[in-house]
C-alpha cells in the first residue's frame, strides 16, 4: 500500500463506525510531495495501522493558488482518485463525505458512525 506520508498532523476528529475507527488528520506535513487538506485514516479493531484512507489533497502545485482538492481513496490494491471539490476544504464537509465512503466501502449500512472526539 502506498501510504500517505504524514511527517505530522494534528488529530481534529475521531469516530467510531462499526468495529472500525475513523481519525480525521489536518495541519498535515507530509514527505511524499502532496499538499493534503484533512485525511481519514480507518483502522480496524485493533490494529495498529490504518487499512485504508481518503485524502482531500490540493490539485494544483504549491506554487499556484487556489482551494479545490481531489479525493483520493488509498487501499491495499492501490489508489484512486475519485473526485474534485473545493467544498472539502471544510472540515465537516469533508467529514461528512469520507465516512460515507467509509460506509460503502467497508458494507457498513446498517452501521451509525458516532463522535468521539
Amino acid at each position: 500500500m502506498h501510504r500517505p506520508g504524514i511527517v505530522t498532523a494534528i488529530p481534529k476528529r475521531r469516530y467510531k463506525f462499526g468495529e472500525f475507527t475513523v481519525a480525521i488528520l489536518g495541519d498535515i506535513e507530509s514527505n511524499d510531495g502532496k499538499d493534503y487538506r484533512y485525511i481519514a485514516a480507518v483502522i480496524k479493531g485493533a490494529d495498529t495501522q490504518p487499512g485504508v484512507y481518503i485524502t482531500a489533497e490540493q490539485d494544483h502545485p504549491a506554487e499556484k493558488a487556489g482551494t479545490d482538492y481531489n479525493m483520493r481513496i488509498v487501499m491495499q490494491d492501490g489508489a484512486e482518485v475519485i473526485g474534485s471539490s473545493s467544498a472539502w476544504h471544510d472540515l465537516d464537509t469533508f467529514a461528512t463525505e469520507a465516512l460515507g465512503i467509509v460506509g460503502q466501502l467497508l458494507n457498513l449500512g446498517d452501521e451509525e458512525p458516532y463522535k468521539l472526539m
